[in-house]
């Protein structure tokens, strides 16, 4: 699978997500009163730095649909795992399911990190912006928490 590049369409692709939904790329951008998706990657539910990611964009949620757009957060956490981070965090929007890391690739979010001295694969903290149309317009590679939720709304104010 080739990786999505910055002004190019995204290939669909389809994931399980929180509330019995599933995620359809196409059911969001292409389409004549497509929506603006943000969609973020984050290494593991409820932990510190994803905890704190997942409630700035919550915080924010309503100015976003204010702009016609929509959030969604993906990692390789299982679905129940997600439906348990959503409800005590009271997440607005849907998280996605990426177990077979489709998305990830996709995206090419997957990397080497250092953890407690030890290499492990893991997501890279990262934003993407796809537009009504369907194709990447912005990216953001391993996102520092603090504030990005507000800088990613400052750039959805200016399409």
């Amino acid at each position: 699978m080739t990786t999505t590049m910055l002004n190019s369409p995204v290939n669909d692709f389809e994931l399980p997500a929180t509330s019995g939904k599933n995620f359809k790329l196409s059911d969001y951008a292409g389409k004549a009163q497509g929506k603006t998706l943000v969609i973020y990657f984050y290494p593991k539910d409820n932990t510190p730095g994803c905890t704190t990611q997942g409630m700035q964009f919550r915080d924010y949620y309503a100015d976003f649909q204010a702009h016609n757009c929509e959030i969604f957060g993906v990692s390789r956490d299982s679905l129940k795992s997600h439906e348990n981070f959503k409800a005590k965090f009271s997440f607005p929007f849907e998280l996605l399911a990426d177990t077979e890391e489709l998305a990830c690739g996709l995206f090419g979010v997957m990397k080497m990190k250092n953890m407690y001295g030890k290499q492990v694969r893991g997501i890279e903290r990262s934003t993407f912006i796809i537009d009504k149309n369907g194709a990447l317009v912005k990216e953001w590679r391993g996102v520092k928490v603090d504030g990005h939720a507000l800088e990613v709304l400052g750039f959805i104010k200016t399409l």
